[in-house]
């Protein structure tokens, strides 16, 4: 497993800094969303060995009217911010 890219942007991270991130879901499809960092957003190590990035994703928020927070791992694919 690759580093994250995030140890360099993390100390940069903002509290409502908007971003996009892109990474790989577990059934292999590649998906960008637009996301938000908050008080909620963590970047951890899973029991099993990933690292996990928790956000707050904008576009899914904007469909269902409230808070919608994923998780990005870096199981298959590291992800990328921008």
């Amino acid at each position: 497993m690759g580093l994250s890219l995030n140890n360099r942007k993390k100390k940069y991270m903002k509290t409502d800094q908007t971003f996009t991130i892109t990474f790989t879901k577990q059934n292999g499809e590649s998906t960008t969303r637009k996301a938000k960092w908050t008080d909620k957003c963590k970047e951890y190590v899973a029991q099993a060995g990933h690292n996990v990035l928790t956000f707050l994703d904008l576009d899914a928020t904007e469909l269902s009217g409230k808070d919608q927070y994923r998780n990005a791992t870096d199981k298959i694919t590291t992800w990328t911010i921008s």
